[in-house]
């Protein structure tokens, strides 16, 4: 069994109903979530004219094929309303990434593992920081914590109150 660790995004509609829907879906069809980040709310990045995300982080165990978890997760993305078009960083009901699959690391035309942006994003950084502070990039080859500190990002990240419910 393999770490795998994801974030989740979402700023279209019930955010906090979209991140919980994920989470219930990944929980049944991917495996049992084995921590979450508690729920930040965070400011688009690359592309300000939408409204604020909220971001949870989380944790399980797999052992499933890389390509398969992903094709998983966007029929997950799908299935809950997420619609894909040509503009990067759009509004979106809800966002699934992939920034961990144990130390793997896969660079293909439709997957990137580690995500190939995260040490520069805080909205990723500072949820991770919270569950796995001490997990080591495999290419940066520094912890989680040390990528935060050094982050160029200035975007704000807050703790929202909303109590992320993965059992």
């Amino acid at each position: 069994m393999k770490a795998l660790y994801l974030l989740l995004g979402s700023n279209i509609g019930d955010r906090s109903l979209n991140i919980e829907n994920a989470i219930r879906l990944i929980s049944s069809e991917i495996g049992p979530v084995l921590n979450a980040s508690s729920c930040y709310e965070t400011e688009p990045w690359g592309n300000i004219d939408q409204g604020l995300f909220l971001n949870v982080a989380l944790h399980l165990s797999c052992n499933m094929d890389p390509f398969l978890l992903l094709r998983k997760l966007l029929s997950i993305e799908q299935r809950l309303g997420r619609t894909r078009n040509l503009e990067q960083n759009a509004a979106r009901v809800i966002d699934i990434d992939i920034l961990f699959y144990g130390d793997e690391i896969i660079s293909s035309e439709s997957l990137i593992i580690p995500h190939p942006r995260m040490q520069i994003r805080r909205f990723v950084l500072v949820p991770m920081n919270e569950i796995a502070p001490d997990v080591i990039h495999p290419i940066e080859g520094v912890s989680i914590s040390e990528l935060l500190g050094s982050c160029p990002d200035v975007l704000n990240v807050c703790l929202f109150d909303y109590v992320v419910n993965y059992q």
